[in-house]
């Protein structure tokens, strides 16, 4: 007997497909309309809120198709509330109008191909990290992307060729292989996969979030010329939709498009859209900030005033929102080296993906404040490790939450061996700060393994202020400087 890959299980998944009978639905009267309407928001608004557990989460999405109308998709820690979930829905006013086409059922897993030694409890090869990376694909947040595909799979056990008879080794191998080919879409697709032996038809599933429909067919175009999916992958139907908000269905039942503003998102409708228990965070303490662009309070208009201004004054200010990266920095009052080795665990799960960027625990030069800046190609990634970075000790702020207006988040390499020059030049600029009306605070933040890689922490008390400085000859010398001594061009994060 082949060995098979030990396994950890989380929350249990249900996927319900849903058809409207659109005749039935027509003839209604309007009272009865509304009724059902009323029902539904409600009962979808319930379990995004995961009001019926201590932990779990929801959505619902509209079908494209005629596989079937509606997916609601639930993940929550018993059976049980899969089986309550299902039922209660029959018993609202929208039940009526609709017949369950397929359901789904599985439970979210991690095996023996992604680490044996977290089986073997070995705790000087597991770190906190990966604990916490496995627990992310336990117990995971449903990801921001609008769209999703489902579809069930299994691996082949014929005669000639059959994926049990493999070796584990040899089935580690393909499936490293397999998980390499799909971290190049890392930052455009993510999925949940769980498993259904014993528990349905086919013995997984697999679900892609995407914000755009052609990213998850070039994933599963790509990866069926995968060794491990090429030769050992069978599938079932596949299912495309789009999600909304549960405030949104009255819109989707009179054919509007869903969701109804693309500025609010799905998530606008349910506090968080996503629950893990009490204690554990994932981006809505309050802390972080997912979007190093700007901040929750500022604004979209004024952020591109302030680049159009900087750009008329050959200021370099960054790419706009959207098309660079995604900064989350967070403050701490802790010893640095306590707040550095709390870090490293943090940041070893991060780094198994291919969005993260970097995590660095910074300094101050003037002040006794230490810094977590964790840098990521998306906003959704940047906000679950806002989450996971709020709970280190000693955290007192986020960038932006001060008061006045923020310039945080200009970001400095400098070549090595212009480092102490870097250093006094900014001793003689801060001194000019100090005299300037509307000067807060300015500090020079250092990364404690890399002393060439910096930020200055800017605080003024409005935007004028801080772009009366930016105008002024001692910037302007300072600029001219800067294109010597650094070894890239700096990144000029705004938070208003």
């Amino acid at each position: 007997m082949t060995e098979p890959p030990q396994t950890e299980e989380g929350w249990f998944v249900l996927h319900d497909f849903r058809d409207v009978d659109w005749d039935a639905w027509r003839d209604a009267p309007e009272r009865e309309r509304e009724r059902a309407i009323s029902e539904g928001v409600d009962y979808l608004q319930d379990h995004e809120a995961v009001v019926d557990a201590d932990e779990g989460t929801s959505a619902v999405f509209s079908v494209v198709g005629d596989k079937a109308d509606l997916m609601v998709l639930h993940l929550r820690p018993t059976l049980d509330h899969l089986s309550t979930a299902e039922r209660r829905f029959e018993h609202t006013a929208l039940g009526e109008y609709t017949e369950q086409t397929t359901a789904y059922v599985s439970v979210t897993e991690v095996s023996g191909y992604v680490s044996d030694a977290y089986f073997a409890e070995d705790e000087e090869e597991v770190d906190e990290g990966l604990k916490q990376y496995i627990e992310g694909k336990i117990k995971p947040e449903l990801p921001d992307d609008e769209y999703v595909c489902f579809y069930p799979m299994d691996k082949r056990r014929g005669e000639a060729v059959n994926w049990y008879d493999l070796p584990f080794d040899e089935r580690a191998d393909l499936m490293a292989g397999h998980g390499e080919t799909a971290r190049k879409w890392g930052g455009k697709v993510d999925q949940i996969i769980s498993s259904s032996l014993g528990l349905d038809d086919w013995e997984w599933g697999v679900t892609l979030f995407a914000g755009d429909a052609v990213d998850i067919k070039d994933i599963v175009y790509e990866l069926r010329f995968d060794d491990a999916t090429s030769k050992y992958g069978e599938f079932g139907s596949f299912y495309v939709g789009r999600r909304f908000p549960p405030a949104d269905l009255g819109a989707y039942l009179r054919g509007e498009t869903v969701p109804t503003s693309d500025t609010e998102g799905h998530h606008a409708e349910a506090e968080g859209g996503h629950h893990h228990g009490d204690g554990d965070h994932h981006g809505d303490d309050g802390h972080g900030e997912g979007d190093g662009h700007h901040d929750d309070g500022g604004d979209d208009a004024d952020e591109a005033d302030i680049r159009g201004q900087l750009e008329d004054l050959d200021i370099y200010a960054g790419q706009p929102h959207g098309e660079d990266v995604y900064a989350t920095v967070l403050y701490s009052e802790a010893d640095a080296e306590e707040v550095s080795e709390e870090v490293d665990g943090l940041r070893g799960n991060f780094e198994h993906y291919d969005t993260h960027v970097k995590t660095a625990v910074y300094e101050g030069t003037y002040t006794d404040r230490v810094a977590v800046v964790s840098i990521w190609d998306t906003a959704s990634a940047a906000e679950t490790a806002a989450g996971f970075l709020s709970d280190l000790p000693g955290v007192v702020s986020r960038a932006g939450e001060e008061s006045g207006f923020g310039t945080m988040g200009m970001f400095y390499t400098v070549k090595p061996d212009y480092q102490e020059d870097f250093v006094e030049k900014f001793d003689t600029v801060g001194g000019l700060l100090e005299d300037m009306e509307g000067h807060m605070e300015t500090d020079l933040m250092m990364n404690r393994e890399d002393e060439n890689d910096m930020f200055i922490a800017s605080q003024w008390v409005s935007q004028e202020d801080a772009m009366t400085f930016f105008r002024s000859d001692a910037f302007r010398d300072t600029v001219q400087w800067g294109r010597d001594v650094l070894a890239d061009r700096p990144r000029h994060v705004f938070l208003a």
